[in-house]
């Protein structure tokens, strides 16, 4: 065990973001194959719950080290520890969200983030008839606190909940007040200056591309 941390130690590899993007995944299977009890996986098994070869969950996880051994599986307990601290879920991570409007009050009063270490510190937006208000047990500020509040509070991550035409905008603002990893649910294709990282998150796309395997029905 102990050889294998020391193996990690070294410097990683460049890994493909589609594989960083898998980590969660293997991540959650996990925690469900934790609360049932079960002690040891193995990427047969994990490959059957997510669909996936077992072929590739090796290459994977190979990205950061040797996690198990051949013909004994893995330890489910230790591979969740090493997958959070590689994922850096060890600790607790807040967060900005800017545009309190539907989606944006839905995005606060969403339950799921916070067992996950992800805490909505502050809210903004550009409309006087929000500043002001309490949603989810936050006040909502101007935009024109914005840099205040996000140096105050150490933000790294922020969510943006705005319409499309101030979308590239507020992102732009945000890389300013050096914001590093930004979640975009506006339906425009933002771009930010590396090393920020950007999600996109469109319902609309990811219906699209589920209807052409319905073209037929």
């Amino acid at each position: 065990m102990a050889r294998e941390k020391a193996e990690r130690s070294r410097v990683i590899p460049e890994v493909p973001e589609v594989v960083v993007m898998r980590l969660p995944l293997y991540l959650r299977t996990l925690v469900q194959l934790s609360q049932r009890g079960v002690e040891v996986v193995s990427s047969q098994q994990l490959g059957q719950q997510l669909q996936m070869t077992p072929a590739q969950i090796r290459k994977d996880l190979s990205y950061f080290g040797r996690f198990g051994r051949q013909g004994r599986g893995y330890s489910v307990k230790y591979l969740l520890e090493e997958l959070r601290q590689i994922l850096g879920l060890e600790r607790e991570w807040d967060v900005g969200l800017v545009g309190v409007g539907r989606l944006g009050r839905a995005i606060i009063s969403y339950a799921g983030m916070a067992p996950e270490g992800f805490h909505i510190v502050a809210a903004f937006d550009a409309d006087p008839r929000q500043v002001g208000q309490t949603v989810g047990g936050i006040t909502v500020q101007s935009m024109d606190h914005l840099q205040e509040s996000i140096k105050a509070t150490d933000t790294r991550i922020a969510i943006v909940a705005v319409p499309a035409a101030h979308a590239q905008e507020v992102i732009d603002r945000l890389v300013e007040c050096d914001v590093r990893a930004i979640l975009n649910y506006a339906p425009i294709p933002a771009l930010v200056p590396p090393p920020v990282k950007l999600r996109n998150i469109d319902p609309v796309l990811a219906l699209q591309s589920m209807t052409y395997y319905l073209r037929s029905l």
